[in-house]
């Protein structure tokens, strides 16, 4: 059942994803808070991407993805063009889709001030930040391999998961600091890649050698579009869980790109640094290469850098929908009501009760609502959509 769902919701989305392209191709989109791209790209990256980005493919996903003889499924190409097919290029289109949406379209036709679809996105947001405060908490024994067994959660990795979302929580006072802190950490992924290169001992064409498996991903991009196993299953649930609360925020720093030019940067922009890195780790796979260490810390440190961007965004859009603001009460009450709040119900979540999948059936199911709507309700509001897209039809 769940994966005739989400099929149906990739197949629905690319095919609307092509659909608004074609049909709109050159409509400028800018935002409410308009952005140059790098910083737009840098906003959007760090948002919809997570601690798993840093420590998934050698932990986790690359001798997953090798051992062929449990998971057949995955003997069609080669595990670095597995792990780009569940992290790069297509699937940003569902950023894509909903970011369009709400530059384009949501300010004309206003579905999601509808009272019962703002508290249902609202609660889609706020479970999904706290399931990604569960995940990062179960997994940080893995992360942080140097303290404790690597398997139990000391009290030491509870306080680390308080005081990220804290940050995260204080970082969402001001837009002015996610933006710095978006910036910043995309430079500071660009850095570990670096660090990572130079420490592996990797010459150029060791890397060419080795990112050319990339291809794989290319050659059999069909074969992404509906689940190859489970797990591949559970990380496209995991998108769509994402994909209406960051197109949500990220549409407002959209700065006058044409609806072309938004998704040809969103499927190359992101997939470069992917591409990079994880052909980089690949490299440290094959070899054999341990990262015990300094290089196992640089990579911890920015992976919660990645998830106090990703809290940050997802308290100011759910505080900004449901006006619970420090205008309204106050910096300390804001930032703690946040932090505590988010913290609890990450610690309900850990026993993961709560499945990624649920969200995103949800999500899909706000899709076809929101597809209803503006077919049936509002699609004379969509007849003369052009110039300006912030400007709704009267």
């Amino acid at each position: 059942m769940l994966t005739t769902i989400i099929s149906f919701g990739v197949i629905m989305a690319l095919g609307l994803t092509v659909f608004c392209t074609i049909k709109w191709w050159n409509l400028p989109l800018t935002g409410v808070t308009p952005v140059p791209l790098f910083t737009f790209i840098a906003i959007l990256f760090t948002s919809g991407l997570d601690v798993g980005l840093i420590m998934f493919p050698l932990a986790f996903d690359y001798p997953l993805y090798a051992d062929t003889g449990a998971e057949p499924a995955y003997a069609f190409t080669n595990p670095l063009a597995l792990e780009f097919g569940f992290w790069g290029f297509l699937i940003w289109a569902f950023y894509f889709l909903t970011t369009f949406y709400f530059c384009a379209i949501e300010p004309r036709v206003k579905f999601f001030e509808i009272p019962a679809i703002k508290l249902l996105n609202n609660i889609v947001i706020i479970t999904t930040c706290a399931f990604t405060g569960a995940l990062f908490l179960i997994y940080m024994p893995y992360y942080i391999a140097e303290v404790g067994d690597g398997e139990t959660i000391l009290p030491v990795f509870y306080l680390i998961c308080f005081l990220v979302i804290l940050i995260a929580a204080f970082s969402s006072t001001d837009l002015k600091f996610v933006r710095v802190l978006s910036v910043s950490s995309t430079l500071l992924f660009l850095a570990l890649i670096a660090y990572m290169w130079l420490n592996a001992g990797m010459g150029l064409g060791e890397f060419a050698s080795t990112a050319s498996n990339l291809g794989g991903y290319f050659t059999n991009i069909h074969k992404f579009v509906i689940p190859l196993t489970d797990y591949h299953e559970f990380y496209l649930f995991w998108w769509f869980a994402w994909s209406i609360m960051i197109g949500q925020f990220v549409s407002r720093f959209v700065g006058g790109l044409k609806t072309w030019q938004l998704l040809a940067s969103l499927l190359v922009f992101p997939s470069i640094p992917l591409g990079l890195w994880f052909s980089v780790l690949y490299y440290y796979h094959l070899n054999g290469i341990g990262t015990e260490g300094f290089p196992n810390w640089a990579m911890t440190i920015v992976g919660i850098v990645f998830v106090i961007n990703s809290f940050d965004s997802l308290i100011r859009l759910y505080t900004d929908n449901l006006n619970f603001t420090t205008e309204r009460f106050g910096t300390v009450s804001y930032v703690f009501a946040n932090a505590i709040g988010l913290f609890v119900l990450t610690l309900l979540f850990q026993s993961q009760w709560l499945q990624i999948q649920w969200v995103g059936t949800i999500v899909i199911g706000i899709y076809l609502l929101a597809l209803g709507y503006m077919f049936f309700v509002k699609r004379r509001h969509l007849h003369g959509l052009d110039g300006n897209p912030n400007v709704a039809a009267e």
